[in-house]
């Protein structure tokens, strides 16, 4: 499932766990277990969870996380220049819509 920081659901995590927002400012993911997971490690963790071969991205967790953050900082800054920009947001169908929280 997914919930936009803004939203109650991320708002909830946020206000719970104590989350500097200002620090803070990628994904973060909240399992089941109560754990939280920021940037890389957040987003490999997802990429394990998906169908090969992106799943074969898990493997990266081996990497020190800073070494990984800093890799993983470098793309946020620059995913735009490199892979463009939308000008219109995507319409998600019924089945999308139901993966969100809110």
């Amino acid at each position: 499932m997914f919930a936009p920081l803004q939203g109650e659901a991320g708002k909830k995590i946020i206000d719970y766990y104590h989350i500097d927002t200002s620090k803070i400012d990628s994904i973060i993911l909240f399992k089941n277990n109560k754990k939280l997971y920021f940037k890389s490690t957040a987003a490999l963790k997802i990429a394990v969870k998906l169908n090969f071969p992106i799943n074969l991205l898990g493997v990266l967790l081996i990497i020190p996380s800073f070494i990984r953050n800093w890799v993983y900082s470098i793309i946020a800054k620059n995913r735009y220049k490199w892979y463009g920009k939308q000008n219109e947001c995507m319409i998600p169908s019924q089945k999308l819509k139901a993966k969100f929280l809110n």
